[in-house]
């Protein structure tokens, strides 16, 4: 039976500080990365063999997946990482306290931006210190300016249909490594949410989700590793 096991980074530090991040590249902190190694600990407690890995090109998801591996014994697993995994791009919300912006904009206003489905946040100005264009993992890469959680289900979905499918279907157990709105967009997906149900879905950090899937991949259940 295929197993797919998504994780979310460990708590990062821009998180710790409520600032959006989106594609700027920012480490766990020390409660991130004891997050991270508690989750190998308890996949490995719970039996769970992942076969390979997938995350994305940004630091605390790698890190994750990295400590996850090693608190499993699994370092030597092969990993691919790819930017269509990368969390969704806040455009000219990068970098912003999330308060301070509630108090400018309004509560209502930070909302849309945050939860609409299908509305992206301002884009990214020219000249911006979060500005990614010389970052040497997107050379080649059409950097977005903004992103709503419909647009990043629009790359995240056809990469994992391409990619991480084929792996589920030979049978294989594959863990991801990623971020709140790209899993997101797997969750929708593989449970079948709707456009406006998905925009509550909270998904915790250093939490393995767990999917067994049916020979076709039909999804079942999903449930969190921590109460199994």
């Amino acid at each position: 039976m295929p197993q797919l096991i998504l994780i979310r980074h460990g708590q990062s530090q821009w998180n710790l500080e409520n600032r959006f991040t989106g594609w700027w590249d920012v480490d766990v902190t020390e409660k991130g990365a004891a997050e991270a190694w508690a989750a190998g600990e308890l996949m490995k407690a719970k039996g769970i063999t992942p076969d390979l890995a997938f995350t994305s090109v940004q630091s605390r998801a790698i890190k994750t997946l990295n400590l996850a591996l090693e608190a499993m014994g699994r370092l030597w697993l092969p990993v691919t990482k790819d930017w269509r995994l990368n969390e969704r791009h806040y455009g000219g919300l990068t970098g912003l306290d999330k308060a301070e912006t509630a108090a400018k904009h309004g509560d209502d206003q930070v909302k849309i931006w945050r939860r609409s489905f299908d509305i992206p946040p301002p884009p990214l100005e020219a000249g911006s210190p979060w500005d990614l264009s010389n970052d040497p993992r997107y050379a080649g890469i059409a950097i977005p300016l903004a992103e709503s959680l419909k647009d990043t289900i629009e790359r995240v979905l056809p990469y994992y249909e391409r990619a991480i499918v084929p792996q589920l279907a030979a049978g294989k157990t594959v863990l991801i490594s990623a971020h709140g709105n790209s899993l997101r967009a797997l969750v929708k997906h593989l449970s079948g949410i709707s456009d406006a149900d998905i925009t509550g879905l909270e998904i915790p950090t250093g939490q393995p989700i767990v999917y067994d899937l049916a020979d076709d991949l039909t999804a079942g259940e999903r449930y969190y590793l921590s109460e199994r």
